[in-house]
């Protein structure tokens, strides 16, 4: 009987053992938990970003005056008719 009892320690043992500390276990569990957790904001990070994206480009498809701030800005393009006037700083020697 001491034998029998002494057989289900030992497996009892050894499933807690595999339960906590094994593949699949409670700390792999944990882990993949936090990594999913760090994935969420990395993917929220990214639809926010998308979405700005998507808003640029309706309004550069359904308006001109997107596409007009983008080429004086980026570009330093000028209307017909208007001055351009560049002013230099002086430079401290």
């Amino acid at each position: 009987m001491r034998l029998f009892i002494l057989v289900l320690t030992l497996l009892f043992a050894l499933l807690q053992y595999t339960l906590w500390f094994g593949k699949n276990g409670v700390s792999d569990y944990y882990a993949t938990e936090r990594d999913i957790e760090v994935q969420q904001q990395v993917n929220s990070k990214l639809q926010s970003r998308n979405s700005e994206m998507y808003a640029e480009i309706d309004d550069l498809k359904q308006g001109l005056d997107a596409i007009e701030e983008r080429a004086r800005h980026e570009l330093g393009m000028v209307k017909e008719g208007e001055t351009f006037y560049r002013l230099v700083g002086e430079e401290n020697q």
